[in-house]
């Protein structure tokens, strides 16, 4: 049994096998990317934590090639967020996971500013045993949308298929599949880009494509799927996970995604409310199958409607 799925109520193993130096607490982040750097610096010196067997004495302390690292995890216990009614739009469901098409404009998890109406409530509401694993405030996530990227999301219900969906997420087994109008066209018709991507040291609200010893590797194929005069329609692989990263991507290339005020263009080129970007298309395994299944969500009517309207003009 893989070590990560031994004493899943409370203790969770790891070795770390990189040569690379790195400090504690961006390793736990890292691998537990469903608790905060701050949560997990609590758990830190609260004890929770050991370093070959001794309990870490500090979040900065620097971990080398084949140490092992331990981490107890406080007990599970149902969810504290009242559940809210709110209708999901259903691809797929068992006794493991439930696959829904996220409507733009709807936030994953609680946060600041939205304590409420998040998918996780509406998800409560429909799973009324899910527990608070993966962090309190986000039971089952196991990744993320943005607010106004609408498509394929999985959670988990129980921790078990949590850990088993983020391996594969983390270990970039999974094909997650984006549909993005951009503005203009990218330099080819199909690309790659390669860029390291980490917070924007100026404006914090945003990522920014910055040097290699400041940011993580990111990697995002494209390839056209309709060409406008002044737009392009791009279907978009991402190969790693960072926040914002096709929108990211894009900007860098020089073609914004449409409806994007956050990396692209306060003016926008065609009426829209929100930044066009859907994730159609995810291909996963989950707990119990012997082969991938694929999950679609068909493009939403107001952004089929844009589509429309750039070929008929």
């Amino acid at each position: 049994m893989d070590p990560e799925l031994q004493s899943l109520k409370k203790t969770l193993r790891f070795q770390y096998r990189n040569s690379e130096l790195i400090r504690l607490d961006h390793y736990l982040v890292e691998i537990l990317p469903d608790y905060s750097r701050s949560r997990l610096q609590q758990f830190i010196l609260e004890g929770r934590v050991s370093v070959d067997g001794k309990p870490a004495s500090k979040s900065g302390i620097k971990l080398t090639l084949g140490q092992q690292i331990e981490i107890t995890l406080p007990e599970e216990k149902t969810s504290e967020l009242v559940p809210e009614n709110i209708p999901l739009d259903i691809l797929y469901e068992d006794a493991q996971v439930i696959v829904v098409n996220k409507p733009a404009g709807m936030v994953v998890h609680p946060s600041a500013g939205h304590e409420s109406g998040t998918l996780v409530h509406a998800v409560l509401a429909h799973c009324q045993d899910l527990k608070g694993f993966g962090g309190e405030i986000r039971p089952g996530i196991v990744h993320r949308l943005d607010r106004d990227t609408s498509g394929v999301i999985i959670i988990a219900k129980n921790e078990q298929a949590h850990i088993f969906l983020q391996k594969q997420f983390k270990s970039h087994k999974i094909d997650k599949r984006y549909l993005a109008l951009v503005d203009g066209k990218p330099p080819t018709p199909n690309g790659r880009v390669e860029t390291p991507i980490g917070r924007d040291p100026i404006h914090r609200q945003r990522m920014a494509v910055l040097p290699a010893e400041k940011g993580r590797d990111s990697v995002t194929e494209y390839f056209t799927r309709e060409s406008f005069p002044n737009h392009t329609l791009i279907e978009a692989h991402p190969l790693t996970g960072r926040t914002h990263q096709i929108r990211v991507h894009m900007a860098f290339l020089k073609c914004p995604i449409v409806g994007d005020v956050l990396y692209g263009y306060r003016k926008q080129s065609v009426p829209i409310h929100r930044h066009f970007l859907h994730a159609a298309r995810l291909t996963i395994l989950l707990p119990g199958k012997e082969s991938p299944m694929t999950f679609e969500a068909p493009l939403p009517n107001e952004l089929e409607d844009i589509l429309n309207e750039l070929r008929s003009a």
